[in-house]
């Protein structure tokens, strides 16, 4: 993945980040280590781009990133650690990102539900 098109994915996932998480990153980035979420509470992640696949395969594997990121920071600040939340099952598990029909999406891993494409999730 180029530069732009990683750009282009980490923005259409944030948009999820900032529609429904209560903890948002301070993202930098640097020459060694590349793109870093950084928490509140210090502790940061590395985002990576696997080489190759489809854009729709590396849009769901950044949000697993970001939602790994986010899974810990979430917990770091003392509230509830599932993110994003499933609408259908609050609270109790994050959705899963996931490629169908060549699009990416989160989806209920319970029910298998497609809950909205990445990047489109509506604001809590």
């Amino acid at each position: 993945m180029d530069d732009m098109a990683f750009a282009d994915a980490l923005e259409t996932v944030l948009r999820d980040l900032r529609a429904q998480c209560a903890v948002q990153p301070d993202i930098r980035t640097d020459d060694t280590y590349g793109v870093m979420l950084w928490a509140p509470d210090g502790s940061a992640r590395g985002l990576t781009s696997p080489q190759g696949g489809t854009a729709a395969e590396l849009l769901a594997h950044l949000a697993d990133q970001v939602q790994d990121w986010a899974v810990e920071a979430l917990w770091s600040e003392g509230v509830s650690a599932v993110w994003p939340q499933c609408p259908t099952h609050p609270d109790t598990h994050p959705l899963t990102a996931t490629v169908h029909a060549d699009t990416a999406v989160w989806v209920c891993p319970k029910g298998r539900a497609t809950v909205a494409r990445i990047g489109e999730l509506e604001a809590r």
